[in-house]
């Protein structure tokens, strides 16, 4: 419930009308009654909330990043495309909304069941096929159906296009999107029925001198089993979480990959240059150690453990049997 907090002047302004009987108590009541009447058209009922929205908008937003990367490489042109609005209406105003023809692509997002839409408007279309085959982008005069060559073009870049969408989506749901068929006539895609809510989530796109739009229909009853998902706050936990196992990850990669010195110290001594230009073979130096006594494992510039040497293999070895700083000692 929201409590609308007045200023002392606002209180002040109240108590002077009340006072000169410009407005009454029973005034403020009706107006209060009336606030809290909310216009509400059953026939077009609102199934998305305000923050399920703007969750789309983040979904989408990161989309939109991948797909531009995409079409940028596949038509070598610059391609810009961006979240132009997100909102929720029937199904029936957005068939009346489309061209015919139009380039509707039909596609499921299993496991979740039902259909999804992905309609490119014809300008973008024939402006991507005409730079596949080599020309500047160019689109005909005139809107007209694709042949059948163009057919097989735009469900295989509308494939490509739809996987690029399971990043988008990872943080709410793992799906494999799949195209069914491509369709012209809108009244022919029926997905759901007129009055069902969908979800319209439309990209402006720029390719070069081309502009135009692409939408995504989306109805909610595809989207029902993954509603309470739909939340901002679940949306940048989960992300936060991945992104936090994702650092540790690579982190804990970079530690091991690095490479750092060790040395094990026998002992030490102090000797005079002379004593030291005197040496010869067979001569015996005393360390200030035990014989019986752990050595110093040195890592860096640093004492990190205790070991005791030995032979492995045929080679020199040590055995680490504690910690600098521990007292317990390791087990053989």
């Amino acid at each position: 419930m929201l409590v609308e907090i007045l200023s002392q002047a606002e209180i002040d302004a109240l108590l002077d009308a009340l006072k000169t009987g410009e407005i009454t108590a029973d005034e403020i009541k009706e107006e209060e009654q009336a606030k809290k009447v909310k216009v509400y058209d059953f026939r077009r009922p609102n199934k998305f909330s305000k923050e399920q929205i703007n969750t789309f908008q983040v979904i989408y937003e990161n989309y939109a990043r991948a797909l531009a990367t995409f079409l940028s490489g596949q038509l070598r042109s610059p391609v810009q495309i961006s979240v132009l609005s997100v909102e929720q209406l029937t199904y029936e105003e957005f068939t009346h909304s489309l061209p015919d023809p139009s380039i509707i692509v039909i596609f499921n997002m299993s496991p979740l069941e039902g259909n999804g839409i992905m309609e490119i408007q014809p300008s973008i279309v024939f402006g991507m096929i005409d730079r596949l085959f080599g020309g500047p982008g160019r689109t005909p005069a005139k809107t007209r159906s694709l042949t059948e060559i163009e057919r097989t073009i735009v469900e295989r870049m509308s494939r490509r296009m739809l996987n690029l969408s399971k990043e988008a989506w990872e943080n709410i749901i793992e799906f494999t999107p799949c195209v069914e068929f491509i369709e012209s006539n809108p009244q022919f895609a029926q997905i759901v029925s007129p009055m069902e809510m969908v979800i319209l989530i439309s990209l402006e796109t720029k390719m070069g001198e081309l502009e135009g739009i692409i939408n995504f229909c989306i109805p909610y009853l595809v989207l029902e089993p993954i509603i309470e998902k739909l939340s901002i706050h679940y949306w940048f936990s989960r992300s936060s979480k991945e992104h936090k196992e994702e650092y540790r990850l690579h982190l804990q990669q970079k530690i091991e990959a690095a490479q750092i010195s060790l040395r094990v110290v026998l002992g030490t001594t102090s000797i005079t240059i002379r004593e030291l230009l005197d040496l010869q073979v067979g001569d015996v130096v005393p360390l200030d150690h035990r014989v019986d006594a752990d050595l110093t494992v040195m890592i860096g510039d640093n004492q990190k453990f205790y070991a005791k040497p030995g032979i492995q293999n045929k080679r020199l070895a040590v055995q680490i049997t504690g910690f600098k700083g521990k007292e317990e000692i390791i087990s053989e």
